[in-house]
């Protein structure tokens, strides 16, 4: 047993201020430390603990022995010997006659290195889900380890942290954190708390308040309307190595991609990550679609808000799982060859007092001045582009569904929203730039600083805007001046193929703008056309119910449709549901019509979507020039009175696929156009073929083009149009004599 010792005496202010958990350091005065005294040679070390209501307290060491502790103030307790750094535990008895047990978080040096605090100060730390949050680990002490979780949370405007959780009886006062200094980090390693356990932060405010709030790096939540962080350990071993070797070599541009947008609480209610693979694998690969993509699946605390209001951006939603489980969902759809792409919402985040908002009792994520940092159309806060560490919260964020999760791509929400200072706000509601300009510059760089830092890293992966405006080079490189996404939306396509295609064929001809305006700028970006849920929702009815006619003619629509998305330049999205033809509009409060797929003309139409995803991946003449015009030319664009289309798409090697929409409402027999030399053209796709319930009018055998010249082209041929149908036609011989 050690010579005890006095140890060197603490102003009672400070022990007070130690005792009450409001201290910024009180490493500096609980745990052991070295010291000095007169007359007294060879190493000398204090320990300090805090036990309030203890009988008597005591350090215990790897031997056995003991050095008692005497009380010096506010359940302070204090002792010293002629002895250097050791391992030690504190045992306390109480007036009941029980004996307690247990490590000292105090006696333990930081979590965070001087390199991980140096890029958080900078705002460069590229992985920073590493560091900040709450991780269990081994943590040495002096000549031993113990597990246990180390919390760090970034705070800088709080004057003390605390870590409050189930294992403290939500008290946190014997867990004060630590700050480590300017950056506004504050840390604690706490021994022996396991994944699982239930925390949160209290933070002590300018103003002197405490506030209790949820990690922002949370790895886990609890299941709302719960909104406690959970510890979470990852036991998952990926399986899709191959998956991530294709990927890093891959080039999206140049591949086929298929997209199919997905509400994982509503396309089969009740199953979370893991019960959904199965069935979600084998009804992908019936469809053909070469990827899926999720509605934001991060932590949120309003279903209502489909995800989009997200307080936990490193948190997998525990409304389907665990992390892992959303792990093992992904892995398995890449052991199947499909990506993943996930809803992310960089662009606001909402106010609910426990989560990010005011989070150390000031703005801190969020812009100060409300005419930048409220979105006022959805009620919620938006970032703070220009602090360098609210950045880099977000750039982490992205490269961690990158890295961590393995996702293959990121469409990122209301871009527009970023893009504008004056975005929905009218004159006076909005704070101009440096250079009095509505353009949000701070916002652009940080989308630029994401996308480049995410396409470094992780090549092969895909960055999507959703951009609604005609913003110049969003998917232009950053180096040349552009955000540089490697895909924007095509919101105009959206707008205006809709609005024409929801007009009676006998009104089509008035409209035939609307059906070719998208030719003229779809090679200015890499596009996606979507056809997503905002377009089934809030009265907008579903894709079947926006067709004119009878419920043939719907269908029909329908399919024609999606016959001349698929064949337009860009890649294609499309929205549970409306594969098979959803009647209702969609609601994420219950599940998708499944039962309307028992009807033949609805399973047809599913069916046909898969034709669609086969033909499409199997013809490189409609995805290998998708950003290049080299691959598109126009065969009839101009007839409007007739409701019909004609354009030729080509691979790098010339070889062409011949696309004729007709959207009228009557067939036309002998319709001839014009063609790029003579040769068979074989019907390679129908949506009017009896096998997908149409009426089965078409073109089997093929069509010749002949050497008799049509305005503008040397060979011509005549083809029958189905009603309300498409044709693609692929060139089968060499030209005829």
């Amino acid at each position: 047993m050690p010579e005890p010792l006095a140890a060197p005496v603490i102003v009672d202010e400070v022990l007070a201020a130690v005792a009450e958990g409001r201290h910024h350091d009180p490493h500096s005065v609980l745990g052991q430390h070295g010291f000095e005294a007169p007359h007294l040679a060879g190493p000398l070390t204090a320990i300090r603990t805090r036990r309030p209501l203890a009988e008597s307290v005591a350090a215990v060491f790897p031997d056995g022995a003991e050095l008692a502790l005497e009380h010096v103030g506010h359940g302070i307790w204090a002792g010293a010997g002629a002895f250097g750094p050791r391992d030690y535990r504190v045992k306390a008895r109480y007036a009941d006659g029980s004996d307690w047990t247990s490590d000292d978080p105090y006696r333990f040096a930081p979590t965070v290195g001087e390199l991980d605090l140096h890029l958080i100060g900078e705002g460069r730390h590229e992985e920073l889900w590493r560091v900040l949050g709450a991780h269990y680990r081994e943590h040495w002490g002096i000549a031993g380890s113990v597990s246990g979780t180390a919390f760090t949370v970034w705070a800088p405007r709080a004057t003390a942290a605390r870590v409050v959780g189930a294992f403290n009886r939500w008290d946190g006062t014997g867990h004060a954190m630590r700050s480590m200094g300017p950056t506004g980090i504050w840390e604690l390693f706490i021994p022996d708390v396991e994944p699982g356990a239930v925390y949160k932060f209290e933070l002590l405010t300018a103003a002197g308040a405490w506030v209790m709030k949820s990690d922002p790096m949370a790895r886990q939540a609890e299941v709302a309307p719960a909104t406690g962080s959970v510890v979470s350990l990852s036991s998952h071993q990926w399986a899709d190595g191959e998956w991530m070797s294709r990927r890093a070599a891959a080039d999206l541009h140049a591949l086929p991609m298929s997209i199919y947008e997905l509400h994982l609480g509503s396309w089969r209610p009740g199953k979370g990550y893991r019960d959904v693979a199965d069935e979600l694998i084998e009804y992908l690969e019936w469809l053909g679609y070469t990827h899926v993509e999720f509605m934001p699946l991060a932590e949120h605390p309003f279903g209502g808000s489909w995800g989009y209001q997200v307080t936990g951006y490193y948190a997998a939603t525990s409304r389907f799982g665990s992390p892992d489980d959303l792990k093992y969902l992904i892995d398995r759809l890449h052991q199947a060859g499909i990506g993943v792409i996930m809803d992310w919402v960089p662009g606001h985040f909402p106010k609910d007092e426990w989560a990010l908002a005011r989070f150390d009792g000031q703005p801190l994520y969020e812009h100060a001045d409300p005419r930048r940092g409220e979105q006022l159309d959805w009620g919620t806060y938006v970032f703070d582009y220009g602090n360098p560490r609210v950045r880099n919260f977000l750039v982490a964020n992205a490269l961690f569904w990158f890295e961590e999760m393995h996702v293959d791509g990121l469409r990122v929400d209301a871009v527009a929203s970023m893009l504008y200072l004056d975005y929905s706000r009218e004159e006076g509601e909005w704070l101009p730039n440096v250079h009095g300009g509505r353009e949000h510059l701070e916002a652009i760089s940080f989308l630029q600083e994401t996308t480049a830092t995410a396409y470094k890293r992780n090549p092969g992966i895909v960055m999507i805007a959703e951009e609604s405006t005609s913003w110049p080079g969003v998917t232009a490189p950053t180096s040349s001046g552009g955000l540089g996404f490697g895909y924007k939306w095509n919101m105009g396509w959206m707008h205006d193929s809709l609005q024409y295609i929801q007009n009676d064929p006998m009104y089509r001809s008035h409209h035939h703008h609307d059906l070719t305006f998208s030719f003229l700028y779809a090679f200015s970006e890499h596009f996606v056309l979507p056809i997503s849920h905002d377009e089934v929702v809030h009265g907008k009815g579903s894709l079947v119910r926006k067709m004119p006619g009878d419920h043939w003619q719907q269908l029909a629509n329908v399919r024609a449709y999606l016959a001349f998305m698929w064949a337009h330049p860009g890649k294609q999205l499309l929205f549970m549901g409306q594969e098979f033809g959803q009647l209702s509009e969609w609601s994420e409060e219950r599940g998708l019509d499944w039962w309307i797929l028992d009807q033949p003309s609805h399973r047809q139409l599913a069916e046909f979507v898969g034709a669609l995803n086969r033909g499409y991946r199997a013809t490189p003449a409609l995805w290998q020039l998708d950003d290049d015009a080299a691959g598109f030319e126009w065969i009839e664009g101009g007839a409007a009175a007739e409701n019909v289309i004609a354009f030729l798409r080509y691979d790098r090697e010339r070889r062409p696929l011949l696309c004729i929409v007709n959207f009228a409402g009557v067939p036309h027999e002998g319709f001839r156009l014009g063609l790029p030399g003579a040769g068979r053209w074989r019907e390679v796709l129908n949506s009017d073929a009896a096998e997908f319930g149409g009426s089965g009018v078409g073109n089997l055998g093929g069509v010749d083009a002949i050497e008799a010249p049509w305005p503008g082209r040397p060979a011509s041929a005549s083809f029958t149009l189905p009603p309300l149908g498409a044709v693609w036609f692929a060139l089968e011989t060499q030209p005829v004599e």
